[in-house]
């Protein structure tokens, strides 16, 4: 028998990353739950906090992936609770978060 109540998924990944630290300065993570940057108010993940980002999963991109998919998710879902109506597009978000990341594929393919 299926039940009618799906469970709720559980908290998702920690949010001290970057790890980078600028003494005297807050660091490049995010603030929920707006999903500013903590350091200079930009969107979330700013331009500073991709190339952190990027240098801290080097060799490791897979897992960044994986990260920048969770944040998504935990970042959908607090804005959805902001503004269930004008909150942004999953498209949007899926841009913001992960598109940016190591796997993208060139919307064309190269000639050979």
């Amino acid at each position: 028998m299926l039940s009618t109540r799906l469970p709720q998924p559980g908290p998702g990944p920690r949010l001290g990353r970057p790890r980078h630290r600028i003494e005297g300065r807050p660091p490049h993570t995010p603030l929920r739950p707006h999903w500013g940057c903590r350091s200079c108010g930009q969107p979330w993940p700013c331009a500073t906090a991709r190339l952190l980002l990027k240098a801290e999963y080097e060799g490791e991109q897979h897992s960044l992936s994986i990260y920048l998919a969770g944040l998504m998710y935990e970042a959908m879902r607090d804005l959805y609770h902001l503004d269930p109506r004008g909150g942004p597009s999953p498209r949007a978000m899926f841009d913001r978060f992960v598109a940016w990341g190591p796997y993208r594929r060139p919307l064309v393919e190269p000639v050979p």
